[in-house]
Formats: C-alpha cells, sequence, structure tokens
C-alpha cells in the first residue's frame, strides 16, 4: 500500500491489500426522500461500525424507483436535493465512501444517477446511460440518457461537481482503490460502461439497481454479475431495491451480491422485511495482478482506447485506517488446491485424475510404446502415480501387466512400506519385481571411498543420493530393456522446495503424471479414487494404510530410538509450504500478505471448514512466528537453491489454475536469482 506503514498494526486487512466493501437494500418510502435518508443513515453507520471502505445503495434510494411521473415534481426532486446535503453533513464522520441512487435536475433534464459521496464532499455524479424502455420500464418518458448529456459538471448542495459516464474515482493513499458506478440497465447491454471503466483502471464495479423480481430473474443478475467481474477482472458490487418499494405493478426482493473476477463472495437473504447490509472483503492486489498476466484485458483495451483516453480520474484522499485491528473476514481456504467444499473437491479430483490419465495415455499413444516402468516406495507419490499408470492402460486396452512396477528397498526401507508397496503391485495386477539396491550402493560407497562403504554411520546428501541415483539408474535401464517408458512420481511441493536428487535421482523421467500436483493434494486424489471404487475393496484398505503412512524419504536409518528421517520437519509442513507456493506463483504476492492471509486461515483448528476425510490429528494450527519461520525456509530453497532443478523438468501435464512449474508451462526464472528481496520483505514486516 502507498501510505506508511510505520504505525500500521500487522493484523489489519487495509495494510495488506484487502478493503472491505459493502452493499445495502434500505427499507424504502415511497416518495419520501426524509425517510429514506434516515434508512440510509442507519446502514451507512453500520458500514462505519464495520470498517466498510465502500457502501453501495439501490437506484433512486432516495426518491424511490417506481414512482414514475413523480420523479418530475419539484418539490420531490427539491426534497431529494436536501436529503443529499443532510447526507453530505453527515458523512464527514463516517468512513465509508457512499454512493447512493437519486433522481438529479441538470439543466433541463433529470438523470437517474448514482452520487458519490466522502467525509463532507461529493466526489462526482454518474448518470445512467441505458434507459429501458419496454415491458414494465419508461425511463425515457423520465429520464434523459447520460451518454446525451453535455454538462461536465453540476452545482449539488454547494459544491461544483463532476458530472458524467465517464467519472472513475481513486484513493491517493490507499493503493489499488479505484472504482467506478453504473446504474441497473447499463449491466445488461453488450458492453456496460463499467467494462470502459475497468479499463480505465477501475477495480471494484458498482451497480445501483432497483430491478424488479420476477421468477428466475435473481439468477439472470448473478449470471451477468458473475460474467462481468470475470471479463473485467474486478470486484463487481450489486444492491437491488427491496421492502418498501411500490408494489403497484412490480414486486421487489432487495437482491445484493458481491463478486471478485468470478469468485461468489457474499449474497444476501431475498425478499427481508428489514433493511440489509452486506459486506465482503475485496483482494485489490489479486485482481491488480490477475490484469497484470492477463493480456486478454490489455488487448481488448485498444478497441476503446479513445472512451478510456476520456475518463475522468477523481482523487480522494481516503486514509485507510491501518493503525488499528481490522481483521479479514474472507474465507481463505487452508489448502488452496484443495477446496473444503466437498462437491467442489470431487470434481476437483474426478478432473486431476483424469488429466493426468489422458495425459500418459496420450504420451503412450503417440510415441508407439505400450510399456512403463515405474519405481514403489509405498509413499504416496508413487502410489498414486502407480494409479494412473495402470488406468492409463486400461483406457487403452492394454494389460495391467505391461505396467513394469519395482520396489527397490535400501537401507532405510521399513518392512510396513515394503509390505504396502508390494500388497499395492499385487492388488493391481502389474508386473511387480524386487531390486535390493544395497548391494550396488555398497560398490558405489567403495568405489567413491564413502565412510558407508565400511559400516559407518555416515549419513549425508552423498549416502542419500547414491540410493535415490541408483533407483532412478534401475528404471532407466529396464526401461531400455523392456522397450518402455519411465514414469516420474515427484510432486509440484517437491519441484518448489528442490526436495529432489538432480538428474539420475527421482528429478528426471520420461514422462512425469504428478509434476503438477501438490503434496496436499496428493491425498485426496487417492481418497477419491477409493470413494469412487476404481479398484477393489481389498487394494482400498492398502491405500488407506498407505495415506495413514508418516511422510519420509526413507534414506537414512532410523535413529536409536526407531524415529524416522521425516520430510516435514527438514522443509516445513507441506500445509503451509503448498499455500506459500500457491500465493507466490498464482500471484506475486508479498511474503507479509502471505503470511497474514496464512495466520487468518491457519491460526485457529477449530474455524471455518476442513477439506473432507482428514484426521482430526491433521486438523491442526500454526502461529504467525512458526508461519514466519518455515516461509523463509520457502523463500529460500526456491528463490535460492532450486531453479535449476526446475530448468530442466520432463513433460507432465498441467493439472491446476495454481500453475506448474515447467519452463514450458507457467514458471520462467533465472537459476541465479537471489532471494533477498522476498526475505527482507518478510522480515521488515512480519512481527
Amino acid at each position: 500500500m502507498s501510505k506508511s506503514t510505520e504505525k500500521s498494526v500487522f493484523n489489519c486487512l487495509y495494510r495488506h491489500g484487502f478493503a472491505r466493501v459493502a452493499t445495502c437494500a434500505p427499507e424504502i418510502f415511497v416518495a419520501d426522500p426524509s425517510s429514506n435518508l434516515a434508512e440510509t443513515l442507519v446502514l451507512a453507520r453500520q458500514a462505519h461500525e464495520r470498517h466498510v471502505a465502500l457502501t453501495i445503495f439501490p437506484e433512486l434510494g432516495l426518491s424511490g424507483y417506481a414512482l414514475d411521473d413523480l420523479h418530475h415534481q419539484d418539490a420531490l426532486l427539491d426534497d431529494v436535493r436536501h436529503a443529499i446535503g443532510e447526507l453530505v453533513k453527515e458523512s464527514r464522520k463516517l468512513m465509508p465512501v457512499l454512493i447512493v441512487g437519486a433522481p438529479v435536475k441538470v439543466g433541463y433534464s433529470v438523470y437517474n444517477a448514482a452520487v458519490v459521496i466522502h467525509k463532507g464532499t461529493i466526489l462526482g455524479v454518474v448518470p445512467k446511460v441505458f434507459l429501458p424502455n419496454y415491458r414494465e420500464f419508461y425511463e425515457k418518458r423520465y429520464f434523459a440518457s447520460g451518454a446525451s448529456a453535455t454538462e461536465t459538471a453540476v452545482e449539488l448542495c454547494g459544491q461544483t461537481v463532476p458530472f458524467g459516464p465517464d467519472l472513475l474515482f481513486e484513493a491517493t493513499d490507499l493503493a489499488n482503490f479505484t472504482f467506478s458506478a453504473e446504474i441497473c440497465e447499463d449491466m445488461w447491454g453488450p458492453v456496460p460502461p463499467s467494462t470502459i471503466g475497468a479499463f480505465a483502471g477501475a477495480n471494484i464495479l458498482c451497480n445501483l439497481s432497483a430491478s424488479n423480481i420476477t421468477i428466475g430473474k435473481a439468477e439472470d443478475r448473478n449470471v451477468l454479475s458473475d460474467a462481468q467481474s470475470r471479463r473485467c477482472v474486478a470486484a463487481y458490487l450489486y444492491s437491488a431495491a427491496g421492502q418498501g418499494e411500490s408494489t403497484t405493478d412490480l414486486a421487489w426482493d432487495g437482491h445484493l451480491a458481491i463478486f471478485e473476477n468470478g469468485r461468489w463472495l457474499a449474497q444476501s437473504d431475498r425478499f427481508s422485511m428489514t433493511s440489509t447490509l452486506l459486506t465482503a472483503d475485496i483482494d485489490l492486489d489479486r485482481l491488480v495482478q490477475e490484469r497484470v498476466r492477463f493480456g486478454t484485458f490489455r488487448d481488448a483495451m485498444r478497441e476503446f482506447e479513445d472512451r478510456v483516453k476520456a475518463i475522468r480520474r477523481i482523487p480522494f484522499t481516503f486514509d485507510p485506517p491501518v493503525d488499528r485491528e481490522i481483521p479479514l473476514e474472507r474465507d481463505v481456504q487452508r489448502f488452496p488446491y484443495v477446496p473444503s467444499d466437498p462437491a467442489r473437491l470431487d470434481q476437483d479430483c474426478y478432473e486431476a485424475y483424469n488429466i493426468q490419465v489422458h495425459g500418459l495415455a496420450t504420451r503412450l499413444k503417440a510415441s508407439g510404446i505400450k510399456r512403463v516402468v515405474i519405481g514403489i516406495s509405498g509413499g504416496l507419490d508413487s502410489t498414486h502415480a502407480l494409479l494412473v499408470a495402470t488406468k492409463a492402460m486400461d483406457l487403452l486396452n492394454l494389460p495391467r501387466r505391461n505396467v513394469v512396477a519395482l520396489t527397490m528397498p535400501g537401507f532405510a526401507t521399513s518392512s510396513h512400506t515394503k509390505s504396502n508397496a508390494w500388497d499395492l503391485m499385487k492388488g493391481l495386477g502389474v508386473d511387480a519385481r524386487e531390486i535390493d539396491i544395497r548391494p550396488a550402493a555398497n560398490q558405489m560407497f567403495s568405489d567413491m571411498g564413502h565412510s558407508a562403504s565400511t559400516n559407518a554411520p555416515v549419513y549425508d546428501v552423498a549416502f542419500e543420493n547414491v540410493q535415490a541415483g541408483l533407483r532412478t539408474d534401475y528404471l532407466f535401464r529396464i526401461a531400455n530393456h523392456e522397450n518402455g517408458l519411465v514414469v516420474g512420481t515427484g510432486d509440484l511441493s517437491e519441484l518448489a522446495l528442490g526436495w529432489c536428487t538432480y538428474g539420475v535421482g527421482d528429478h528426471m523421467s520420461h514422462y512425469n503424471v504428478n509434476a503438477s500436483v501438490p503434496k496436499t493434494l496428493i491425498q485426496h486424489l487417492i481418497r477419491w479414487v477409493i470413494k469412487t471404487s476404481q479398484y477393489s475393496d481389498e487394494l482400498s484398505k492398502t491405500l488407506i494404510s498407505i495415506l495413514d503412512t508418516e511422510i519420509t524419504p526413507e534414506l537414512v536409518p532410523a535413529d536409536d530410538e526407531g524415529n524416522l528421517q521425516s520430510t516435514q520437519e527438514k522443509i516445513g509442513p507441506y500445509n503451509l509450504q503448498d499455500f506459500t507456493l500457491y500465493y507466490i506463483t498464482r500471484y506475486g504476492f508479498r511474503p507479509s500478505k502471505i503470511a497474514f492471509m496464512a495466520q487468518h486461515a491457519w491460526s485457529d483448528q477449530h474455524a471455518g471448514t476442513w477439506p473432507v476425510n482428514l484426521r482430526e490429528e491433521e486438523k491442526v494450527a500454526y502461529s504467525l512466528a512458526e508461519i514466519k519461520k518455515w516461509m523463509e525456509v520457502f523463500l529460500f530453497r526456491f528463490f535460492a537453491i532450486s531453479q535449476f532443478k526446475r530448468s530442466c523438468v520432463p513433460n507432465a501435464p498441467k493439472i491446476s489454475s495454481g500453475g506448474s512449474l515447467s519452463p514450458r508451462g507457467d514458471w520462467r526464472a533465472p537459476s541465479d536469482s537471489r532471494p533477498e528481496p522476498w526475505l527482507k520483505e518478510l522480515r521488515d514486516n512480519v512481527p
């Protein structure tokens, strides 16, 4: 953010690129601006107490929408102006920018307008452009279109105010807090005014609507709001008239909704008998980062270059309250790659699994190769890769015996994982084999003069990688011998952290089905295979046993107390590392923002929802200190020591919008970059 953070509080959403917004449906009093003002102020004060930055109200909310010819009555228009003046006075004590709907007379025309007010100032008046004049609407009888307005300013409540549909409002002291307004029918046009506003830089698009309700119309509004937020890569705020609006010929439901780039953040209950305030926290940084990456957005902007250049920018001082705690109220998923909604997770697993299966099947079909070779450790990654490989054979109508699966026990292989590996291979009906790599490893230790050749407990990197390299070497040579293709098992999380043996190690294969699958998703894919009965009940028992096994590379023997080598004790919990990975690669967020979001998501294991099927002991919490500690590990490993491994990785299908780390796909970076900017930002801004 642009405002100094010297006195700012870490746990404040405005410090981290968020803004709280609100959309309102006040009880309407037909043709009674004074009463409508009072109800508007009640909601505006509630928004102030909730630390809201921007609050919108319905179309013609200060007068009532369904007034017909009353909109031309001087007494009514005078009372509306008085109500606006009173609202301006009261706004001096309120934090939010207020956007209210009102009929405004300019010259010889009355406009259906949005009046933008903040801290005693009318920032601008935006008239409606598209006036419906069909079915139940006769707006052209009462109002002029903003498109035909010749005036660029209006005298209102003792202020000379910018006027026109070409206004964009931008805070000078809260980065990316920029918004525009349109009114009801404007959204239904092929090119809504908000599209031009978005091209000019508006990240929040506001729609003040009346919109009577008929069967199915609420869904239409949601579809349009959702689509406009996606096309414009913006937040879209929608407010419709509700209780109290005239029901002479129409009915109203007080529909409120807030979308962010296609994400449905909030929606109100409709048909309320009382006034309603709906809030949501908008991620302004996310919207800007999406636009930076979305070249089509910039290309489309050129088609409207003249209109974009004509936009008038109205600066204002917002004074964000960064000196107090304002916790985030937005839902932040603990697992960005694993939705907590069961239906969404089921859909994601179905798609991910089939992307992997079809990716491998296509590679085999294109190459004419009918056999694959895969190493099986009894761990999660190789288990899932083997499931994918056997399903690819089924899809190609080839025998599962065409999958050559090898378990290759080493110096730290446990009887439990070895047993699981054999049960898995037998249960799938593949060509199961075992090669003990210890004799070959001892020979290599002897040849290279390593102390392990004399049984000395020297468990260094060479000790580990001799084993990892031998396993991969066997896989490639057996693939040559069998005219097969080596299927890789390493996952996205390991590649991000550099937790793989370069070259002749688990880094390399002919085709890696798991390369863009994060560790936190793997177990859910296996659970989905069980749930959907892809294989026998007996095999499902083996899969459950594998799911319950501690994650370990099994390269170093257990210590005297029987403790196994633990991956997550070395490189951090995958829960947190996958969280950081997603927001670093998907959005390029600064580390302190990711830490703020991680604290919100992970500080209380009893808050929020968890993905289904997680054991209670897996539902953990992390302190901000733990989050910071493991993020330092991530930033150093990701930016300083691992990119050279990602610069040469096997082909693999991209699985999710979270991306992949292939230089041919989503991620391109130099192998000799330094992590200092990220580490400094984290250390300077996270307490």
